[in-house]
């Protein structure tokens, strides 16, 4: 639940980090360290959130000092303020001698708050006035304590939008919030999958060896439970394999015996497969039966990509005849990253939300949409283009969308200003990878071949 420790070892030597993803979120954390700003660490539970704030305490000038970490989702709500802030002798009932609260452990050193979402509303107070420096009195106490405490703190959780139902402190939020620092999920960081994998593998069965194909089935995996989800499937491997080598069959027969629930399919589940393939093929037609250039444009990994094409036993070859003669020239779709929150309407009047991941001139990226879109929806898309004070409105069509919350809409109908907009905030932000598509317009009007942007 809690620990304390002082003057431990660079956290560093103790991690593996391979992908360049987490790599850069590292290096930054180690550019924050020195500096006496408080630290938000988001991430989903397990993406290694603790380690990046042991990062920062062990490359701060506070290193030497406590550090004192507490899961405050694992504290008893009766007990949290006397956990953190301490108690005098009878306070309450057991009460039998003063005990000092974590922030006086702490003092010179740093209290890493995990989960800090999870705290109620009266402790949010206390705490908040402990960050602003104000001198607090211990429960049942009548002298005020002074700590000198860096806190970072975690969570896996949406803070905006507690703040936005109520559910966390404003204040609070921006206190905590003077640097932000998002872990991406395993998922998202398939170099970590094999280092990770063959680290936990080294520890658990220093003799065995993922084959080739093991590795490259682990990278394709979901990772819902993140490094923990990896080092309980490692440790079961260890345990079920016979010979030295791990092979692609054993991660596949171990991980059909898990016990986490497969979802249950939607009830448009085959209207939803059939414009996802409807939208591969006609990727391929446009980049002439490049897979690389396909995958870009739909704003999938390459790998994803491949196992989409198995899955609809999709046949790739370079077209020829009538698409080689209607080839004019090439157009370059770019997008970019983007993260604000997106409201959408429904043909029907349902209200959607969700968050944008990018932007292209053609459409957008999408996660955590809430409901889940149905198929090929038509909507009215409102959200507000960081730093150009405008609000965009524009009709779409929902292209492809998956039961994890992550949906593609293409526009219908971006006028000349939204699209020169677009295309002006684009070019002065960084650009995802470009896509080389064929402008063959005369193609679409004779044989009605959708023309999707690069979105994902």
């Amino acid at each position: 639940m809690m620990t304390a420790e002082a003057g431990s070892t660079d956290v560093l030597h103790d991690i593996v980090v391979a992908d360049p993803k987490m790599q850069q979120v590292i290096e930054f954390a180690k550019k924050v360290a020195p500096h006496k700003a408080a630290v938000l660490i988001t991430g989903e539970t397990g993406s290694g959130k603790e380690v990046i704030a042991r990062v920062i305490h062990q490359h701060s000038t506070r290193h030497a000092k406590a550090w004192v970490d507490v899961n405050c989702a694992a504290l008893p709500e009766h007990l949290v303020e006397s956990e953190l802030f301490g108690y005098e002798k009878g306070a309450f009932s057991g009460a039998d001698a003063a005990k000092p609260g974590l922030f006086e452990i702490a003092n010179g050193g740093t209290l890493f708050l995990d989960e800090i979402g999870e705290l109620e509303p009266k402790v949010q107070v206390k705490l908040l006035r402990v960050l602003d420096k104000v001198p607090y009195f211990r429960l049942g106490g009548n002298r005020k304590v002074t700590v000198d405490v860096r806190v970072l703190a975690a969570t896996n959780r949406d803070l905006k939008a507690a703040v936005q139902t109520g559910a966390f402190r404003r204040d609070l939020y921006h206190r905590i919030t003077e640097v932000h620092v998002q872990v991406p999920p395993l998922r998202e960081r398939p170099q970590d999958v094999a280092a990770l994998a063959e680290h936990f593998l080294k520890l658990c069965c220093p003799e065995a060896r993922f084959t080739a194909e093991a590795l490259e089935l682990l990278s394709h995996c979901e990772w819902r439970g993140n490094v923990r989800e990896l080092h309980n499937l490692t440790v079961n491997l260890s345990l079920s394999i016979t010979g030295s080598e791990v092979t692609a069959e054993h991660i596949a027969a171990c991980m059909s015996v898990q016990t986490a629930p497969q979802p249950t399919p939607c009830a448009n589940t085959a209207a939803l497969d059939e414009i996802e393939r409807q939208m591969i093929v006609r990727a391929l037609e446009m980049t002439h039966g490049n897979q690389s250039l396909a995958a870009e444009h739909l704003g999938m990994p390459r790998r994803t990509f491949c196992r989409k094409l198995n899955h609809y036993q999709i046949t790739l070859g370079r077209r020829s005849g009538p698409f080689a003669k209607t080839i004019t020239r090439p157009v370059v779709f770019h997008r970019t990253e983007m993260n604000v929150p997106v409201s959408m309407t429904g043909s029907t009047g349902q209200v959607f939300t969700a968050e944008a991941r990018n932007l292209s001139i053609g459409g957008l990226g999408l996660q955590n949409v809430l409901p889940p879109l149905p198929a090929a929806e038509e909507l009215t898309v409102s959200f507000a283009l960081p730093g150009s004070g405008q609000r965009i409105e524009v009709h779409g069509v929902v292209v492809w969308c998956q039961p994890n919350g992550m949906a593609g809409i293409k526009f219908t109908d971006v006028s000349d200003t939204t699209a020169q907009l677009f295309r002006a905030w684009i070019s002065n932000r960084r650009q995802l990878p470009s896509v080389e598509a064929t402008e063959f317009a005369s193609l679409e009007e004779k044989q009605g071949v959708a023309h999707y942007a690069a979105i994902s």
